[in-house]
């Protein structure tokens, strides 16, 4: 008789009982060699797919130097990943972290630190329903859902939400007290909703009248995955705060979050910190990552394909009466069901499609960025068999 495996990792991700022991490009393989194809990318995090050799490379090579020193020292990988970095985007100073939610707990410290440094006297920051910025107590207090926070209240205060996608809503919220607005362009967790070029628009010019700070979350959206390299490009504005991550390491574990010289001018020495961000592995990938996606045929490409995709989902809509709708942007697309998301998941899976269910009974579909039409068909082709089967 067999007996149930005993786990001394704590339960917060369920019972597990699928195990990968390698991966390469857009699949993952367990120990009996079964072939996954990976639409999951780690929730969007292997922009490049699985052990891309030039990331290997890379890695390899400074793991031989030197992996950690702290940042009280000169990293010269460290200067030279946010020097593209600013040259590539709105930025003109970064702060590197090793994950998501760091980085957006650095963006609202940004916040509130301009408003106490010009003695403004504002401290409330906007974010969105349907939002999700990590499970941190400050990104908690900001996207205000029950799901994540239940049984870990009070939350910290000086968070206002306001409807995802209303400029009426978001006008009459806005006070003498707003010192700043979070929102993803693209929610991730939140059923992959973007959000209307117009809305980012207004808001845009909206913070420019008001003297507000506009601080776009990029950590499930960004590095590429929307076709531009980075979503709010859509829009042809600029934030002031950027939180990135996921795809900016394809894997290894690195975050940043980006600003303005105006914006980031309470961040003096000692006021921020971190023991591990910015350390020379990560900095090492990182950068071969942003020269890699940042290439503009490399952009023209995910594009393409994304549209392809799109096409694709589109005609599987018409289709399937159990699709209520296709959403997304990029390579980042949702599949809304009329029936359970999470039994839907479970059924590709066992036809080996990696997937993520999101909140609004839907499946989130993430390749990487370096999928190819043959690997799209093959999606397609087992979600048609699928559908059919529901």
């Amino acid at each position: 008789m067999k007996t149930k495996f005993k786990s001394n990792v704590m339960p917060t991700y369920g019972e597990k009982t699928l195990e990968f022991v390698k991966g390469k490009g857009s699949y993952l393989y367990t120990k009996k060699n079964e072939k996954y194809l990976d639409f999951s990318s780690g929730i969007a995090v292997n922009s490049l797919g699985h052990c891309h050799p030039k990331l290997v490379k890379a890695l390899a090579e400074q793991s031989k130097k030197l992996w950690h020193v702290s940042n009280l020292y000169l990293i010269k990988k460290q200067e030279e990943f946010a020097k593209l970095l600013c040259k590539k985007t709105f930025a003109e100073k970064v702060f590197f972290t090793n994950s998501g939610t760091e980085s957006i707990e650095c963006g609202i410290k940004i916040i509130r630190g301009y408003h106490n440094y010009h003695k403004t006297g504002r401290s409330q920051i906007i974010s969105f329903d349907g939002a999700f910025h990590g499970r941190t107590f400050g990104a908690l207090s900001a996207q205000k859902n029950k799901k994540y926070s239940k049984g870990f209240e009070p939350l910290l205060p000086g968070f206002k939400q306001v409807e995802f996608n209303n400029i009426k809503k978001l006008k009459a919220a806005i006070d003498k007290k707003t010192a700043g607005i979070i929102i993803e362009p693209i929610q991730g967790e939140g059923g992959i909703k973007p959000a209307d070029l117009k809305f980012l628009k207004f808001m845009r010019n909206i913070c420019d009248q008001k003297g507000i700070l506009l601080f776009f979350d990029e950590v499930q959206c960004g590095f590429g995955r929307s076709g531009k390299l980075f979503s709010h490009e859509w829009a042809k504005i600029k934030p002031d705060i950027m939180a990135v991550a996921k795809g900016i390491g394809s894997g290894f574990p690195l975050g940043a979050c980006l600003s303005t010289n105006k914006s980031c001018i309470s961040m003096t020495k000692g006021s921020h910190g971190s023991t591990y961000g910015g350390n020379p592995l990560a900095m090492s990938v990182g950068l071969e990552v942003l020269k890699i996606i940042s290439n503009r045929n490399f952009l023209n490409r995910v594009d393409k394909i994304a549209r392809y995709f799109w096409k694709n989902l589109k005609e599987l809509e018409k289709q399937f009466s159990s699709i209520d709708q296709i959403r997304g942007a990029g390579l980042l697309l949702g599949i809304k069901t009329h029936t359970s998301n999470l039994e839907f998941s479970e059924k590709l899976k066992k036809y080996k499609l990696l997937n993520v269910p999101a909140s609004d009974n839907v499946v989130r579909l993430a390749p990487p960025l370096t999928v190819s039409y043959k690997e799209i068909d093959k999606s397609i082709l087992i979600i048609k068999k699928v559908l059919k089967e529901m």
